[in-house]
């Protein structure tokens, strides 16, 4: 699945990134908890998450994934998006909920991956 395409299925608003929508992703993880996240050790993902804070953005970065979904309308605040800028990760936000977010991503093919 291609970015754009979540940001479709999501009805989301781009907050930085606009430049790599086109980029695949081909599992997704959605928490809250970065600890679990870390656990979760497919490349290539979107994360979906209620937190904002930076530790987001920097678990993302470790974990080589692609864009972060903020879900319940959260708007990071600008270090946030200029963390995220210099490291090439797409920001979005969407005013769905996580369950109702990750069961759109679900329904449309995107898959969650192995927790090792």
């Amino acid at each position: 699945m291609k970015v754009y395409e979540i940001k479709e299925i999501l009805n989301a608003e781009v907050i930085c990134g606009e430049d790599f929508m086109d980029r695949d992703v081909f599992t997704a993880c959605g928490s809250d908890m970065m600890s679990d996240v870390l656990a979760y050790v497919k490349e290539q993902a979107v994360l979906l998450s209620g937190l904002v804070n930076p530790q987001v953005v920097r678990t993302a970065e470790m974990m080589d994934m692609q864009c972060i979904v903020f879900v319940r309308g959260k708007q990071p605040d600008q270090s946030i998006i200029d963390l995220a800028r210099a490291r090439d990760i797409v920001l979005m936000t969407t005013k769905q909920p996580m369950f109702t977010s990750c069961g759109l991503l679900f329904e449309k093919g995107l898959r969650g991956g192995a927790m090792i």
